[in-house]
């Protein structure tokens, strides 16, 4: 019996490698078949990577570039040549200097830049103590002073004696807000109101 599982046994080695080298056959001829639509699909997907690979390098020195013209346009608003690096290189940049420096001058600030322009907004409804500009602002989901408009809004209400409506708009403030200390000592002043 021994023998017999001998001569099984190597039929079966026999019948495995058989069916390797035909799979590496039927592999051979695949490449032969096919040989120069592998080899290109190989050299476009090593032009494609050395091409991301440069581009992110170029986007990379761009950004370097233009946050040294930046932080240059911080330390000197009048310096024109680092704005216009800004301007080329990072039209955000270059929109947010400009907005500074408006800023600093108290000139007329206008931009493109969501967030800043919210801010502007808002500075100019306080400036203007107008309710209506503060509402809108603080029911806008993604504002970054959403708790403190709701609560100079419920200030500018206090302060027409319309003590109601700025419970209510105070009641828009979550607990856990860091506006919240404002908003107790405001609460605690309309009680008696």
């Amino acid at each position: 019996m021994s023998l017999k599982e001998n001569i099984n046994f190597v039929k079966e080695e026999i019948t495995s490698e058989e069916k390797f080298l035909e799979s590496f056959v039927r592999v051979e001829n695949f490449f032969k078949k096919y040989k120069k639509m592998i080899l290109a699909g190989l050299g476009i997907a090593i032009i494609a990577i050395i091409a991301v690979n440069v581009n992110t390098y170029v986007e990379d020195e761009a950004k370097i570039e233009a946050n040294i013209a930046f932080n240059k346009v911080l330390l000197n608003s009048n310096d024109k040549d680092s704005l216009n690096i800004l301007k080329d290189k990072s039209e955000t940049l270059y929109n947010l200097a400009i907005y500074i420096n408006n800023s600093k001058e108290n000139k007329s600030i206008d931009t493109n830049i969501k967030y800043l322009k919210e801010l502007n907004v808002y500075k100019k409804a306080l400036e203007e103590k107008n309710i209506n500009t503060l509402n809108e602002v603080s029911m806008e989901n993604d504002f970054l002073l959403k708790e403190f408009a709701i609560f100079n809004k419920a200030l500018l209400l206090a302060q027409e004696n319309k003590f109601k409506e700025a419970k209510e708009a105070l009641k828009l403030i979550k607990s856990d807000s860091k506006v919240n200390e404002l908003k107790n000592l405001l609460n605690h002043y309309l009680l008696s109101k």
